[in-house]
């Protein structure tokens, strides 16, 4: 009897432990399906992520949710506010070629080869993979788009200038910046004085140096641009354009620009891959007549972003998987089909979409100069005093063509100002 009572009693707890097992366990505040997910907040600006693929992402990553957040305004201004505050920090952040200015807070960010970002290296164009690396080895920034430079030119006006018009010909013919000159000066003979080479002085001056491979600084922090071949090159070349009057003296971003390329005061210009966009809003009325061919002298990069996850962030892990998804070959593909970022994954360039035809451009594949250009940029090192440094060479070159001051006092001058501001 005693032996039927324990078997009983064992029956009953086995029964029970199943019972236990299979149904449904309830607490108050239990979180459901829903409640389980992780929040991700993401800071961007508008047309730096397509937002069709932010909505994909959650689709990607069900328990994912992105708190996506455009920000409007001064977005460098707002992001190194929050970090100095130390509260409100998103997970992921978009960073635009500004980027470098933030090494020195290198410690506020996640490494991103600790995270596994190590083994997609080869998926990237190495200039641009090196860019989001610190001096000292880690990684603060993953390659989003990139801005391939190449010469943009009227084949209309070029052709009644007794130039050639077919961009593999312009290619050929204009290898150096000294025949960019040359050609402008035959430009200027054949169709007048109304009609200039190129935009501004700057604008040189900047395409010169993106095409460089050493420039203001080096890793460890000295100053080189005095001694940089690469920024005399740029000096020098952008003041002879200035004395040959080469220059319409048309600002980036002002109606006087926008003015200048649809009248046809500018037939040519270096610019990056995304100046498609600004060339086809700024100048309708030239429709057809716009050509892509390679930059004088060398390919170059001008602009591109990036992504970085914060330290402050609770889930790197998740973030470094949305991230990694967000700017992955076929993503990538997609954003530049979608809202023309233009890769930093090379292995989309021969893609059929980088070959389709574009009516503004005369129905030239244009992508596919942007794609040589990138593969033949140079590695370089800018570092966080490279924004204001810049700065200066370039107001100090706007005078010498606007105020026509003498080049070599004002080359002087600006080294004086330089070496106080790294004093600073």
């Amino acid at each position: 009897m005693k032996l039927i009572l324990i078997l009983c009693l064992i029956l009953l707890f086995l029964i029970l432990c199943v019972l236990s097992a299979c149904s449904p366990s309830y607490s108050p505040g239990a979180s459901s399906s829903n409640e389980k997910k992780i929040t991700l907040t993401l800071w961007y600006w508008n047309r730096s992520i397509d937002d069709n693929l932010i909505a994909k992402a959650e689709k990607q990553f069900p328990n994912i949710q992105i708190n996506a957040q455009k920000i409007g305004g001064d977005f460098k201004a707002k992001l190194k506010t929050t970090l100095a505050a130390r509260t409100g920090e998103p997970d992921i952040v978009a960073l635009n070629d500004w980027m470098p200015e933030l090494f020195t807070s290198a410690d506020r960010f996640y490494d991103l080869y600790e995270l596994g970002a190590a083994d997609l290296q080869d998926q990237y164009l190495e200039w641009k993979w090196q860019q989001g690396v610190t001096p000292e080895g880690k990684m603060i920034a993953f390659p989003m788009d990139t801005g391939p430079t190449a010469l943009f030119y009227r084949s209309d006006l070029f052709e009644q200038a007794g130039l050639p018009g077919d961009p593999e010909e312009v290619s050929t013919s204009i290898r150096t910046w000294g025949d960019y000159m040359a050609a402008g000066e035959q430009l200027q003979q054949k169709l007048g004085s109304g009609v200039f080479l190129t935009d501004n002085i700057g604008n040189v001056y900047n395409q010169v140096l993106a095409q460089s491979s050493a420039l203001y600084f080096k890793p460890d922090g000295s100053f080189i641009g005095d001694q940089s071949e690469a920024v005399r090159h740029g000096w020098q070349t952008a003041v002879n354009f200035h004395q040959k009057q080469l220059l319409a003296n048309a600002d980036g971003w002002t109606p006087e620009w926008n003015a200048a390329v649809n009248n046809g005061k500018v037939a040519s210009f270096v610019g990056a891959v995304w100046m498609k966009q600004v060339l086809m809003e700024a100048a309708p009325d030239t429709a057809g007549k716009w050509r892509v061919a390679r930059a004088p002298e060398a390919d170059g990069n001008q602009g591109g972003s990036f992504l970085s996850i914060l330290k402050s962030s609770k889930h790197p892990k998740e973030a470094f998987q949305v991230l990694n998804w967000l700017q992955n070959p076929e993503n990538q593909l997609r954003a530049y089909e979608s809202i023309a970022l233009f890769p930093s994954t090379p292995s989309v360039f021969d893609d059929p979409a980088m070959k389709k035809p574009e009516p503004f451009f005369g129905n030239q594949a244009t992508g596919l100069v942007f794609a040589e250009s990138a593969r033949n940029v140079k590695t370089v090192f800018f570092g966080e005093r490279h924004p204001v440094i810049h700065g200066i060479m370039t107001r100090r070159l706007a005078n010498i063509a606007k105020q026509n001051d003498n080049p070599q006092t004002v080359w002087a001058e600006t080294l004086h100002r330089i070496e106080r501001e790294l004093q600073r």
